[in-house]
């Protein structure tokens, strides 16, 4: 009864987050969807452009997670001033770290001519890259501003501020994309343009709600532009670092993967961004969790109410399995009836984003009980050892697996992913062990 009663809880903190990680993952899958209507090169194009997007934004997510661990922790002690002071140093953190990426990004926008691409992807991905780098800084702040609602267990009415921003993106992609209600047709350009409007919109939301709503008075900045905090801006850092890190290594090395995938040809990059599609829309589930498991464990670490963390450890890991499995069901079943979903006309694409899909249903298992194990270490504030679990699982072993695989034993791009399956197997069992072998305390 006591796993049942913990299993409720998280289920009922988890379900808006794990719809509300969807939503943001559909922002993604519209763009997909509506691209691949241009043909294989724009798509090929959109896929090249997200996966040099993904690096700085999955690292923003992962430094961005010190929100939660630190207002969890101060809700639960019920110390408000402290979570004031997080929510504002975790929003000039998101700043900070948006216009950085952009203008690194700006600086470097030539390297999309130096990847072994198709030369007519890389040209055809130049300004839309440039365009969602900018939105990375809406997006940082949202994040922040979303992480710092969701951990006062506030979920909802952010929830619908993001699905609200999805079905924005969905709009603007139907009037930029194809050139609907008297806008030009700027194509690939088009969804670009959407998604950084759509960003900023979902912030503006996420301020004008934080001013309106007089429950969340006590708990957000009076004054938003106050000099910042150097001690709880180290504290900030010195957990988002590192869980910014082990997020990087794992999406980092998906992102590797698509790159040297994409040396056998833009058909082949074509599928594997159909693949990522689907299987990080799967992935949102274990992440809600993992991230309502974050909150759960730091808001008992917050009321020193620790004693029974292990039914805690063992609902987070039976939900997770429980919903990967069904994941992982829907794409071995499936696979062929989801790839076509996206693109009809380019069978070798089908065949293997299907395959693609296959290994996808198959490391759903793993990945989501790391991504669980990591979230309840997060929760604990114990980041770094983690993040070193993940960089040698998923680069010293998963990577050159992989590559092996592919050109070595002549299995083609799917060996690269079967490689990073076995990475994401070996990080899930060093991780369960060392969350289970915590020392807890009293």
């Amino acid at each position: 009864m006591t796993l049942y009663r913990e299993s409720k809880t998280i289920l009922f903190l988890a379900t808006p987050l794990i719809i509300g990680q969807m939503g943001q993952m559909l922002l993604g899958m519209v763009d997909t969807v509506m691209i691949a209507k241009l043909g294989v090169t724009e798509l090929a194009a959109l896929t090249l452009a997200n996966n040099l997007f993904f690096v700085p934004f999955v690292f923003g997510i992962g430094i961005l997670t010190c929100i939660s661990v630190k207002t969890s922790i101060s809700h639960g002690a019920g110390d408000a001033e402290q979570a004031r002071s997080v929510c504002r140093n975790g929003v000039y953190l998101g700043l900070i770290i948006g216009i950085l990426f952009f203008l690194i990004t700006a600086l470097t926008s030539d390297v999309l001519n130096h990847l072994k691409q198709d030369p007519i992807v890389a040209e055809r991905a130049h300004t839309f890259y440039l365009t969602i780098m900018a939105s990375l800084i809406p997006a940082m702040l949202g994040i922040g501003l979303k992480n710092h609602a969701d951990s006062l267990n506030r979920v909802w009415s952010a929830f619908w501020i993001s699905i609200g921003g999805v079905l924005l993106n969905v709009l603007l992609n139907w009037i930029f994309i194809f050139g609907n209600l008297g806008a030009p047709e700027l194509k690939l350009e088009g969804a670009g343009l959407a998604t950084l409007i759509s960003r900023i919109a979902i912030v503006v939301a996420m301020l004008i709600w934080f001013a309106k709503d007089s429950s969340l008075a006590e708990w957000t900045p009076y004054r938003w532009f106050r000099k910042l905090d150097t001690v709880e801006m180290k504290s900030l850092i010195k957990i988002g670092i590192p869980s910014g890190l082990q997020m990087l290594t794992e999406v980092g090395a998906f992102v590797m993967a698509g790159i040297i995938i994409g040396s056998f040809g833009k058909e082949a990059l074509a599928a594997q961004n159909i693949a990522m599609v689907c299987a990080g829309l799967a992935f949102m589930v274990p992440l809600g969790l993992a991230i309502a498991l974050t909150m759960r464990v730091g808001a008992k670490v917050g009321q020193r109410s620790t004693a029974n963390l292990h039914q805690t450890y063992l609902s987070g890991w039976m939900l997770t399995l429980f919903f990967s499995c069904i994941s992982a069901l829907i794409f071995l079943l499936f696979g062929e009836q989801i790839a076509s979903s996206f693109i009809d006309d380019a069978p070798s694409v089908i065949a293997l984003a299907s395959s693609f899909l296959i290994v996808a249903g198959i490391f759903q298992i793993v990945d989501g009980q790391q991504v669980a194990s990591i979230g309840m270490l997060r929760g604990l504030q114990d980041t770094t050892i983690p993040a070193i679990v993940c960089l040698i699982s998923y680069w010293i072993i998963g990577l050159p697996f992989g590559c092996w695989l592919a050109y070595r034993q002549d299995v083609g791009p799917v060996g690269i992913w079967w490689g990073l399956a076995v990475g994401l197997t070996v990080a899930s069992i060093i991780l369960g062990f060392r969350l289970w072998r915590k020392p807890v305390i009293e």
